[in-house]
């Protein structure tokens, strides 16, 4: 199995983020780990001296009184020690809890900031849902590993005040405790380390049973799993990728297996020893009966603190193992400038000029370049229609003209400036614009047209409802702009049609008020006698600004200034409606296809899609 990956991030550099998250965001969530392992190592302690001091005592004949006042010395001790343990156990989780929702809001964060290639990347995309995951519960290794480390902090206490109690013993009894310790650490190390390496296969059956368990619960495919008979596929799919998956899982159980095996096993040898030595010592040199007490009280804890030292180490390495992924993924690359961009004013009658100089793109991984030589100029206050069958280029080229992809070659310049010199935000707020693949949020309609929550211009909204052509349909809801949309978070929500919902789409769009336009199939939910009545409405909503239309109904495009025809991710027409026609090419052979389509009744709702 190829695997190429490497841990960037050590358990130390990890633990060292955590801490630098929690002393930014609440200092005392460290302050309690060592507050917790302090009282528990010292309940630990005075548990184990309590019976063989009282012992000493009866051998020294003392009186009762001394022999009570001891007793009731370590039972205040032990009172208090366990009430503090108690208290800090009920206060040590919410500080924990809202630094692991800290860390999954920079993960939402990463997630809506990222340049949009990164999106596009599917290792970055099993990336993000891996991360996800290491933050999803208080199991989760951004909230285990403060109990991990409250733990292991613990044995360190306890396993040097035992080594102190057991310092007057021969050294060789140390040696031999610290020879299976370093043995048994670097043991686990390496059996944790496959795990690392193997994190990609367990990313990508996570994120296919996850994408599985997805489409099976929403709505939207409802209808075509149950008229298609989808569910045995869906069942057969899900059971061969579960399979697999847990095929990994036996491999990795496998090899946890082998560190519980070691550890059994130097449990055993150092026990072993250990106890062969006391019981020589009583035999051969009278040790004393408390001292025997403390010393085999004292080395049956001190192998536990070393078991458990061993078993934290490893599990606070594989806490690392996760947060490494995490902080890999917060660190991914970013391609476009952001804050370190040059500044870039929008105002929305800004004059905004772009040019393709000899534009390439090929999609990562991609075989072969989806645009090919783009020299183009869209000038300011232009009106351009981009059309041409699926697969021509035309959404790419809208990407590249909004900034979401960089060209692989030749560039994109706006205003005789190249765009990758701006910060990209700036850039972003240049562009009004309405995509096929479009959010609505659960929120009111006013919030989806604004795109806020607070300092909504509602006359602002019904105009731009009423240029959308939508305006009639929201006065008629129960709550009119305040009427809730979606029924997953709201129980009074309503859900728009499809074609209501892109004129919503196309509201927000307008609302945002951004020097350029763009519509990437604006209409295609719309019939074409409502399309026609959007459309009529264009001229008047882009004056004054550029505009980018994609639309595969070539009628829908005949107001626009011009009208570039692609195809094979090449522009081989261009002109105005007229001129196309006069030309005969293919743009003439598709609005005839398309013409002669809608005089012959054509389909239900007049659509078709080429």
């Amino acid at each position: 199995m190829k695997q190429t990956q490497t841990q960037k991030y050590s358990t130390l550099q990890n633990v060292g983020y955590m801490l630098s998250v929690a002393r930014r965001y609440y200092k005392s969530v460290p302050l309690l780990c060592i507050a917790t392992a302090v009282v528990t190592a010292g309940s630990t302690v005075a548990q184990m001296l309590i019976v063989p001091a009282v012992l000493h005592q009866v051998e020294l004949h003392s009186s009762l009184p001394a022999l009570v006042t001891m007793i009731l010395f370590f039972g205040a001790v032990l009172f208090v020690l366990y009430g503090l343990k108690a208290y800090l156990a009920e206060n040590v989780s919410i500080g924990r809890e809202d630094l692991r929702l800290i860390l999954i809001t920079k993960i939402s964060d990463k997630m809506a900031g990222t340049s949009f290639v990164n999106v596009l990347d599917t290792e970055f995309n099993n990336r993000v849902e891996r991360s996800l995951m290491t933050c999803q519960s208080p199991a989760s290794a951004t909230e285990a590993i403060w109990n991990t480390l409250s733990d292991l902090l613990t044995s360190l206490i306890g396993f040097a005040v035992y080594l102190a109690l057991l310092s007057g013993l021969h050294p060789l009894l140390l040696v031999v405790v610290v020879v299976t310790t370093v043995a048994g650490y670097l043991f686990s190390r390496r059996v944790n380390r496959w795990v690392y390496d193997h994190r990609s296969e367990e990313e990508k059956y996570q994120g296919q049973l996850w994408y599985l368990q997805q489409i099976s619960a929403d709505r939207s495919y409802a209808k075509d799993i149950r008229i298609f008979g989808l569910k045995p596929w869906l069942d057969e799919v899900w059971a061969r990728v579960l399979r697999l998956y847990q095929d990994y899982l036996r491999q990795r159980q496998l090899h946890y297996l082998w560190i519980d095996v070691a550890d059994l096993f130097l449990t055993f040898a150092r026990d072993g020893i250990a106890y062969a030595y006391l019981i020589w010592l009583a035999l051969s040199e009278g040790l004393p009966a408390s001292q025997f007490l403390l010393y085999f009280s004292a080395v049956s804890g001190f192998t536990q603190w070393v078991s458990d030292i061993l078993t934290k180490g490893s599990e606070l390495h594989r806490h690392s193992l996760e947060i490494s992924i995490l902080r890999e993924m917060l660190d991914w690359p970013e391609p476009f400038r952001f804050e370190d961009g040059k500044p870039l004013a929008c105002t929305p009658d800004m004059a905004c000029e772009l040019c393709f100089e000899h534009v390439c793109y090929r999609y990562p991984e991609a075989k072969k370049d989806t645009l090919h030589d783009i020299c183009l100029t869209i000038h300011a206050g232009e009106k351009l229609a981009i059309v041409g069958l699926n697969g021509a280029g035309k959404t790419t080229l809208v990407r590249l003209a909004c900034g979401f992809l960089d060209p692989t070659e030749g560039r994109v310049l706006l205003n005789g400036q190249d765009i990758r010199q701006y910060d990209r935000r700036d850039y972003y707020a240049l562009f009004s614009a309405v995509f096929q693949d479009f959010s609505l949020l659960e929120a009111s309609v006013a919030e989806n047209v604004a795109q806020r929550v607070e300092g909504i211009d509602t006359g602002r909204v019904w105009q731009c409802l009423d240029q959308a052509g939508l305006s009639e349909a929201v006065r008629a809801l129960p709550q009119g702009l305040d009427t809730r949309l979606g029924r997953e978070v709201y129980e009074d929500g309503i859900e728009l049609s499809g074609g209501q919902t892109q004129r919503l789409m196309l509201a927000r769009a307008l609302y945002k008020n951004g020097p350029i336009l763009a519509l990437d199939e604006p209409t295609a939910a719309l019939d074409p006698i409502a399309e026609d009545d959007i459309y009529q409405k264009y001229n008047q909503m882009t004056a004054g600004r550029t505009a980018l239309f994609i639309s595969h109904r070539l009628a829908s495009t005949r107001f626009c200034d011009r009208i570039l025809f692609m195809e094979q991710g090449r522009i081989t027409e261009q002109g105005t409606h007229d001129s196309l026609m006069a030309a005969g090419g293919g743009y003439a052979h598709l609005f005839a296809v398309q013409s002669k389509y809608y005089q012959e009744g054509g389909s239900e709702n007049g659509k078709q899609d080429f």
